[in-house]
């Protein structure tokens, strides 16, 4: 996989994430039940196993992007593409806004598209999967409305 790069859209600048990051309120989030609810992970974090988490990702060369707010430059949230099957050429994205006074400003579709766009157009990917949970209704509109389809649903 290609080095990292930094990605830009109207709001938002997507960082590689470091443990620049590594701060107590992105340890908030995850253990936030209102921000874990719809993860695969969350609420038992420690700074400890948070630095852990990133480091993990920073020795994959993971594509894993902190979401900054432009014009405040605060770190709201998560975006990764992980993991990449470079033979098929296929991927799983993963969002998490962690601050949820941004929730409901279409930040997760922007940060989406993004990210989306880079991996089809600068990566050559050719597929992008992604887990959602059935209760997740705004997640699924979200995702229906840049694109995605239903392949499956499992219970």
């Amino acid at each position: 996989m290609n080095k990292i790069d930094f990605i830009e859209s109207e709001r938002l600048s997507l960082e590689p994430i470091s443990l620049k990051f590594l701060t107590k309120n992105y340890l908030g989030w995850l253990n936030d039940q209102e921000v874990y609810k719809y993860l695969e992970s969350g609420g038992d974090y420690t700074l400890a196993n948070l630095k852990e988490y990133i480091l993990g990702h920073q020795m994959n060369k993971s594509l894993f992007w902190a979401i900054l707010i432009k014009s405040s430059n605060s770190h709201i949230g998560n975006i990764k593409i992980d993991p990449v099957d470079e033979e098929k050429k296929t991927a799983e994205l993963g969002i998490m806004i962690g601050e949820k006074n941004e929730w409901g400003k279409g930040i997760a579709k922007e940060t989406s598209l993004a990210v989306i766009n880079f991996c089809f157009n600068r990566l050559g990917l050719k597929k992008i999967n992604l887990g959602v949970i059935a209760l997740h209704t705004s997640a699924i509109k979200l995702y229906e409305s840049i694109g995605f389809k239903q392949e499956s649903c499992l219970e």
